[in-house]
């Protein structure tokens, strides 16, 4: 059975795209801990996050480091933080959350309610600080 992930990757349920490449995709959170919040995904459905190879690790890395440089561009914060857990949904992932503080990361607080226009607006933002990146 494909993961809810692997169905937003095919285009079965809707998401606020940030970012695609042949192996990775990159959207919103729709529960996010702070504004900007983004999920990497691989396209592989894999459960475990080191059930990866090593290739996969280092490319996840390296395709979420560049998303990393334009959420911090985009989201007023000190830095993003980086978050994996694997608990909620099969399918490896990775969270960057914008942080002021260490209790940003805190997944056990109150998650954002933001508007479709709110979420709209944050993927855009994110969206013009990663083609603008050198």
């Amino acid at each position: 059975m494909s993961s809810i992930f692997s169905k937003i990757i095919r285009g079965e349920i809707p998401c606020h795209q940030i970012s695609e490449s042949d192996l990775y995709f990159a959207f919103l959170d729709i529960s996010p801990l702070a504004k900007g919040h983004v999920l990497i995904v691989p396209k592989r459905e894999v459960d475990k996050y080191f059930d990866l190879n090593t290739e996969e690790i280092s490319g996840i890395n390296i395709f979420a480091k560049k998303i990393a440089v334009a959420i911090e561009k985009a989201i007023p914060c000190k830095r993003v933080g980086v978050a994996i857990i694997g608990l909620e949904v099969p399918h490896a992932h990775m969270h960057l959350i914008p942080l002021n503080s260490v209790e940003d990361i805190n997944f056990e607080r109150k998650k954002l309610s933001l508007s479709e226009a709110e979420f709209k607006e944050i993927a855009e933002a994110i969206k013009y600080q990663l083609k603008n990146l050198k």
